[in-house]
């Protein structure tokens, strides 16, 4: 078997049928890191010695008789935020290698692993999530698998570069206001970021706690949807986490989508992008025969808000290090935290009742719709330590300028799946599939439905 390309589900499928053996896989994935990612800095740390050991107890399992789970010695990776038990959580930073190592898993890994899945290492990312580059000052920046001089987005672009240049057919991530999405539409996976608060954030690092969503990194539809599936369900460990029961959208996915209403997101999320974006999305909307435009108001403020929210609560994690050890941030982050520390309340509170305003006209457009399609970005990944790009004749800073067409999104905590379109001889792009709360599966069967077609896929 070629460990490169095949899914998560193929893996698993083979593991189970004892075709190949989870030491064998988990020996194979730990050699391609070690043979190339020196060249694309995925990964800040890798977990041999207990991935072996998890490996050997599936084989065990499965000589027994036993099922060991859905995703049977399948490897995975997460961000850098989560925690993994004897493992300090660095969270991109260099004041976290002070802290100690992490006594328990984050509730996410301990579910992959629930499901036979093996955590083979800890992956790179901006500082505390603060970012859309993923060129962490303290760790290097991490790679595009597809231009080696390319960013791979972020924060947690480690988690989409690993996907896309085959290392793992798995990796978690969280996002904020894009960092999952950005990175998985410029490396060309697909990124799934789930309602706000559907899925388990215990044990993760939080950079915004009122933004703040994990989700997956796939190359496959299918692998996105049994990851989504094994990591709902309720929490206590996690104050947000919803009490509704899980909701499976695997057996969903073959479903007819004749019955779901699409339509594309215009104004806003048509002005400011580069004409290949927008060429992505009316590529979808064509192999689904969408020729309806709506508008989500507001979203310009929307994405103001966001800034402020996101800004003022990151800030605030971090007050003690801002005043005692200002010198060991990255100067980037420091500085947006420290601007964030400096916003009056006034505005906080102001961008808080226009959250529940922008919510209320939200609610509204979903009336009429179910699934709504935009660019996840306005360009293809930029060159690592670009400063500035030009968007309509206008020279304006990169990395806020990557979540333009995320952060109203987030905002809210809509469920949104950013979908990758492959282009002959050109970078990838990503479109964002875009639901009401609670409506994954209208999203990941629309997705299975363009993989179907050959509209989506990746490339490894």
């Amino acid at each position: 078997m070629n460990f490169d390309s095949a899914d998560a589900i193929t893996i698993s499928d083979a593991v189970r049928a004892a075709k190949v053996s989870a030491v064998e896989v988990t020996k194979a994935a730990i050699a391609r890191i070690a043979a190339r990612d020196h060249q694309l800095n995925c990964f800040t740390a890798v977990t041999t010695e207990t991935a072996l050991i998890d490996a050997v107890r599936i084989d065990e399992e499965i000589a027994q008789g036993n099922n060991p789970g859905l995703l049977a010695g399948v490897p995975f990776a997460v961000k850098n935020l989560f925690d993994i038990a004897g493992l300090t959580t660095m969270a991109g930073s260099k004041i976290n290698a002070d802290n100690p190592a992490a006594s328990l898993d984050a509730t996410a890994i301990a579910k992959l692993k629930q499901a036979g899945a093996v955590l083979v290492g800890a992956l790179n990312m901006d500082e505390y999530a603060y970012g859309f580059v993923t060129e962490n000052s303290h760790y290097g920046a991490t790679h595009n698998p597809h231009d080696l001089q390319r960013v791979a987005g972020g924060s947690s672009g480690g988690s989409a570069a690993a996907v896309a240049a085959g290392l793992v057919p798995l990796t978690l991530g969280s996002d904020t206001n894009g960092s999952i999405r950005v990175p998985a539409a410029l490396c060309g996976v697909f990124g799934l970021k789930p309602t706000y608060g559907r899925l388990s954030r215990a044990g993760v690092a939080l950079f915004s706690s009122s933004f703040d969503h994990i989700g997956p990194f796939a190359r496959s539809v299918q692998d996105i949807a049994t990851v989504f599936d094994v990591l709902q369900g309720e929490d206590d460990r996690d104050p947000i986490c919803t009490k509704r029961p899980p909701e499976l959208v695997l057996p969903q996915l073959k479903q007819d989508i004749s019955d779901i209403r699409i339509a594309i997101a215009a104004d806003y999320f048509i002005k400011g992008a580069e004409l290949e974006a927008l060429a992505a999305v009316q590529k979808v909307a064509d192999a689904l025969n969408v020729t309806e435009y709506i508008t989500i108001p507001e979203a310009h403020r929307a994405r103001a808000a966001a800034f402020v929210i996101t800004a003022s609560e990151g800030a605030n994690l971090h007050l003690d290090n801002l005043r005692y050890r200002p010198q060991d941030f990255d100067p980037a982050t420091r500085d947006r935290f420290l601007a964030g520390a400096l916003i009056p309340s006034s505005w906080y509170l102001q961008a808080q009742r226009f959250r529940k305003w922008y919510r209320d006209r939200v609610r509204e457009v979903f009336q009429n719709v179910d699934v709504i399609l935009a660019p996840t970005t306005p360009i293809s990944a930029p060159l690592i330590g670009q400063q500035t790009m030009i968007l309509d004749g206008e020279e304006i800073l990169v990395r806020p300028h990557l979540g333009l067409f995320t952060q109203p999104l987030s905002f809210i905590g809509l469920p949104v799946l950013s979908v990758p379109i492959q282009r002959p001889n050109a970078l990838p792009l990503g479109v964002q599939l875009i639901a009401a709360p609670y409506n994954e599966a209208f999203i990941l069967r629309v997705a299975a439905a363009l993989e179907l077609k050959g509209v989506v896929s990746t490339i490894v």
